[in-house]
């Protein structure tokens, strides 16, 4: 039995209700060429590589339809330089990353990276901006904060513009600047998340929205909680977790093996990462986070200029003990190494079983 395809699928061009949102331009083309709709997230780039990334992008999806995601939290500095920021960290801090890294033996990042050598500002939320802007992207989402401007100019070009919510008060903020859709984001999901969970967020944003098409996003890893979404009024689903399991997403040996052997109860919200409440699958880092010892983590972006040389290390050297990522409680659905076209292929056909068992 066909899955539904709702009115915003069928504008952007999907076969299936899904949407993925990943840091990796090969699973955005992968989910594309396989009838969902990729969204890249573009938090982590360095600047001056963005263009020709989202070109080369956009060559591999021969004219196929993807999204980008920009995070742009307020109360960042104008102009702020990594270093100036460094600087103004409290020295305890520093003595307590300093004996945290001596005491995993973590080594300095051997390259650079967005957390080695960038800081938030709004002076590099606006490069982004101009950049996602310019390129042939069909939805724009912002993660955290909606910039008016973004908005209206994004609209003006013929994108759609999309706004991930975790309460319905973040919801009415978003819908008065005029973004075209919801993506409504439980307390199960990876990342930056609020407080409510999927399954009580979902019908209260598409009850304050009911024009507005609304995903569902949130510990989804199964075709059966597809179709919850769409049985809730939402478009679709929103899946970030699930695709860091795939091929494509290029994923570190050490963290791969933890999210197999990860179940939900394993991620925990934090904000020893971003300085912003996020939920990660846990570590031996961030345990440390939680002792009794620990100072209580800065605010964003001070605490990745804390933390972001410790953070690129234990990617690098793939350190089973220490190496976290972002992730939600949909981990459950990891269970090995796979590839997007077989998780797709998965999802669909439990949706389509899960279809037809409603209708008897």
């Amino acid at each position: 039995m066909a899955l539904p395809l709702p009115p915003l699928c069928r504008r952007l061009g999907m076969r299936y209700p899904i949407f993925g949102f990943s840091h990796s331009p090969a699973v955005v083309v992968a989910l594309a060429r396989a009838g969902g709709f990729g969204v890249l997230g573009l938090a982590r780039e360095m600047p001056d590589e963005v263009p020709g990334l989202l070109r080369r992008l956009e060559d591999a999806l021969q004219g196929l339809p993807y999204g980008v995601d920009l995070m742009l939290p307020q109360n960042v500095p104008a102009d702020g330089g990594l270093d100036a920021l460094r600087d103004a960290v409290p020295q305890a801090h520093k003595d307590f990353v300093r004996g945290l890294t001596g005491r995993f033996d973590l080594p300095p990042p051997r390259q650079p990276s967005f957390f080695t050598t960038q800081v938030r500002s709004e002076a590099l939320f606006s490069r982004q901006i101009e950049q996602v802007l310019a390129c042939k992207a069909s939805l724009i989402a912002t993660a955290i904060g909606v910039r008016p401007e973004l908005i209206s100019r994004a609209r003006a070009a013929g994108k759609v513009t999309l706004s991930l919510v975790g309460s319905v008060r973040h919801a009415r903020k978003a819908l008065a600047l005029g973004v075209d859709a919801l993506v409504a984001q439980g307390y199960d999901a990876g990342g930056h998340t609020g407080p409510v969970g999927t399954f009580s967020l979902v019908p209260q944003i598409v009850a304050l929205a009911p024009d507005v098409p609304v995903l569902a996003a949130g510990g989804i890893a199964t075709g059966g909680q597809v179709m919850a979404s769409l049985a809730m009024g939402a478009q679709g689903a929103w899946l970030g977790t699930l695709w860091m399991a795939a091929a494509e997403n290029h994923t570190p040996p050490a963290l791969l093996q933890k999210l197999i052997a990860g179940q939900s109860e394993d991620t925990v919200i934090t904000r020893a990462h971003s300085g912003k409440p996020c939920r990660v699958i846990r570590s031996e880092w961030i345990d440390a986070w939680n002792g009794s010892e620990a100072p209580e983590p800065l605010g964003m972006p001070m605490q990745q200029a804390l933390t972001g040389d410790a953070f690129t290390a234990m990617h690098e050297s793939n350190d089973a003990r220490l190496i976290y990522e972002a992730a939600g409680q949909s981990v459950f659905g990891i269970t090995g190494p796979t590839s997007i076209a077989r998780q797709m292929e998965q999802l669909v056909a439990e949706a389509e079983q899960s279809l037809a068992a409603l209708h008897g």
